[in-house]
């Protein structure tokens, strides 16, 4: 016997015809859950990827590494698909919003350097250079001394 694939095997020469997939969708199969289950569920009558979600609940345990090299822990949970991209997930992690505020105030901070023109003459200047680095130095200690 022939057999194609189409939204389930069916013989070729079947009477009832089952269409293939559209050229246009995407079948998506994919664990959801952390742990396998002690039993498999068969699930049948959710109709919609939100309700998949909400059925199955997906979350997953990230440990993330510091600058110090410590770890991290945090549960990232999934109510759509929308939670798989950068923000969905930067939006969910405390750890993540931080790196992001991080990456953005140094991309703010270059964009400063690359258009202060007194800066760019000072830094090309080694002495300057120099005094401009120790002022800041200190100012790092100032701030540290006050935190601590």
């Amino acid at each position: 016997m022939k057999y194609e694939l189409g939204g389930q095997e069916v013989p070729r020469d079947a009477s009832e015809a089952i269409t293939d997939l559209a050229q246009n969708k995407t079948l998506m199969v994919e664990k959801l859950t952390g742990e396998a289950p002690v039993k498999p569920d068969i699930v049948s009558g959710l109709k919609t990827v939100e309700e998949v979600f909400e059925h199955f609940q997906p979350k997953v345990k990230m440990s993330f590494e510091n600058a110090e090299g410590a770890p991290v822990e945090e549960e990232l949970s999934f109510q759509h698909l929308g939670n798989f991209g950068k923000k969905g997930i930067t939006n969910q992690s405390n750890f993540l919003q931080g790196l992001d505020q991080q990456r953005e105030n140094y991309q703010k901070f270059m964009k400063s350097l690359k258009s202060n023109k007194l800066l760019q003459k000072v830094l090309n200047d080694p002495d300057s250079k120099a005094a401009y680095l120790a002022a800041l130095n200190e100012l790092v200690q100032e701030i540290e001394a006050s935190e601590g």
